[in-house]
């Protein structure tokens, strides 16, 4: 059992990385030409390395239960997310349709990578971590599908099964397989090392990177004006969705692992990443800078208080 304070202890990290990457960006130390190099190694050296320093070895990912519900799980999450926020943004005149869409899908995805990784990895053990990676397979796929797909309207000429074969995805394609199969007990020790040496630096990388990215598109963007916006996302996101969630946890027999990851995915704010997507495709990136940046700057509240209720609750 653990207390909010230790909790509040884990996400202090992730805010004050995010403020020196804001910083850093301000200080003209990470230049904006920058990020696209170093995102691009993240998401496909340093975070495919974190994830196999993760599965491998990992006795959790060898229970076929936490392999085929993690990614059941994330997927339905965020389906149910996306439908009915839809529906709510409509009914409650958020905007016109892009801004409906948007405010849809900001609200809708949750920050499945770089925010709860730390978070499960300082209060719960390597194994629950490997299941979290394995959950966020669903996500993606979700995000990809339905949610640039179809949400967003997206004008990439690309397929979808190419958007779907990331890095990250990839990695767990082929990690969960070698972690069943036991290959990684062939394997010499410094392939490991290298292996875990890499993965370390993907968080603080990726988390410098987002606030460097805050600094940029709040620029100019007029965060005080339609305050409905951001007070709808964080009642929905940080208010109704965490409860849904952890309940969800709470009624059905699921691996204690499991349990674990969904009560740290139900306290976290909106993804980052849908920011960046709004811009490249059919949205509106005011309206997904809004939503993300209040239930990230709300969540450092709620984000001890739902994982110690969660917690307490599932007795983990």
């Amino acid at each position: 059992m653990y207390d909010s304070g230790l909790i509040f202890t884990a996400i202090m990290p992730i805010f004050f990385i995010i403020t020196a990457g804001y910083l850093a960006r301000r200080l003209g130390w990470l230049n904006e030409a920058a990020d696209r190099s170093l995102m691009t190694v993240v998401v496909n050296l340093l975070y495919p390395a974190f994830i196999f320093s993760l599965v491998l070895g990992n006795d959790a990912l060898r229970d076929p239960a936490n392999i085929v519900l993690p990614p059941l799980i994330g997927l339905t999450s965020i389906v149910a997310a996306f439908g009915s926020i839809m529906l709510l943004a409509r009914k409650l005149k958020i905007g016109d349709q892009r801004e409906c869409r948007t405010f849809a899908f900001s609200t809708g995805i949750y920050n499945y990578g770089y925010f709860p990784i730390p978070i499960v990895a300082l209060l719960f053990n390597r194994e629950t971590t490997g299941v979290l990676l394995v959950y966020n397979v669903g996500i993606e796929i979700a995000m990809w599908s339905l949610g640039v797909g179809y949400i967003l309207s997206a004008n990439d000429p690309k397929p979808i099964w190419r958007r779907l074969l990331s890095g990250p995805v990839i990695a767990i394609l082929i990690a969960v397989p070698l972690n069943w199969l036991r290959i990684d007990e062939q394997l010499p020790n410094f392939a490991f090392e290298s292996i875990d040496l890499l993965g370390k630096c993907a968080i603080p990388l990726a988390l410098l990177i987002i606030g460097a990215t805050f600094a940029d598109l709040a620029k100019g963007v007029r965060i005080f004006e339609r305050l409905r916006i951001p007070v709808i996302a964080v009642i929905i996101r940080l208010g109704i969705f965490p409860v849904i969630l952890i309940f969800f946890a709470f009624l059905f027999p699921f691996p204690t692992e499991l349990k674990a990851v969904m009560v740290v995915q139900a306290a976290m704010p909106c993804g980052v990443f849908p920011i960046v997507l709004a811009r490249q495709f059919d949205g509106s990136p005011e309206v997904a800078l809004k939503v993300v940046l209040a239930t990230t700057i709300v969540s450092f509240v709620t984000i001890p208080l739902w994982i110690t209720f969660g917690m307490r609750l599932l007795d983990l």
